[in-house]
């Protein structure tokens, strides 16, 4: 019965694992309404910090313009690489990525990457974004984000060692009831997959203690059940 059960535990969180980033798929309209909102205001808090104290700053935010209108819309191609009357975010960052826009550039081009399937060129352009201050929830939000992102990329390849220290990151760079029991959740998952259970029981715990009105409160339930019934 126990190797039933270890048996069950393991077919469970292979399945559950490889879909890690189906978290992110299913909950799109919400991540990209925030993410939508969150550039609207980091762009403005930029602009207003650093409009006519730097001119790259100053051009590298004309440039997010366009791009972000296409990200908003869905259109990936043209938000990465522009059209014939403006650039795209790949252009904004590999040319003003010293400046906070580009730095946001390199975020945003990573995200439509992933949006596109090309996980490599996901991963190059998410690496290059630089954390920001934590004290702003926007800036809590991206940086969770991007560590998060990453590791669903290690994920999908097979390397979990690594997105277990990315998801670690992603989980001390949130501070809301979203993306923190979200990095929490996938890390569990992970722990299960390389078969430390007692790893993954605390995760599971410490969502079900500290974010009670998370949306991943019954999931996290769920996985203890499976948990408790391997020896």
């Amino acid at each position: 019965m126990a190797k039933q059960n270890a048996k069950q535990q393991e077919t469970v969180a292979t399945e559950t694992v490889s879909k890690t980033e189906s978290f992110f798929e299913n909950n799109n309209k919400v991540i990209m309404w925030i993410l939508a909102t969150l550039c609207v205001v980091v762009c403005a808090v930029f602009a207003f910090k650093y409009l006519y104290l730097d001119p790259r700053e100053d051009k590298a935010a004309d440039m997010m313009f366009e791009p972000q209108y296409y990200f908003d819309q869905g259109q990936y191609e043209l938000a990465l690489n522009g059209d014939e009357n403006s650039a795209g975010f790949l252009e904004v960052a590999d040319t003003y990525g010293g400046t906070k826009y580009g730095n946001l550039a390199n975020y945003y081009a990573g995200v439509c990457y992933l949006k596109t399937g090309d996980s490599d060129n996901a991963a190059l352009y998410l690496s290059k974004y630089r954390s920001v201050a934590k004290r702003s929830l926007p800036g809590q939000i991206i940086n969770a984000q991007c560590y998060g992102l990453q590791g669903d990329i290690a994920v999908d390849k097979g390397d979990y060692n690594t997105a277990l220290n990315l998801y670690e990151k992603a989980i001390k760079a949130s501070n809301n009831e979203y993306f923190a029991p979200l990095y929490m959740y996938k890390k569990a998952l992970v722990h299960e997959k390389l078969g430390s259970t007692d790893e993954a029981k605390e995760l599971y715990e410490q969502i079900l203690t500290s974010y009670p009105e998370s949306a991943l409160e019954t999931d996290a339930q769920k996985r203890l059940g499976v948990l408790s019934q391997t020896k």
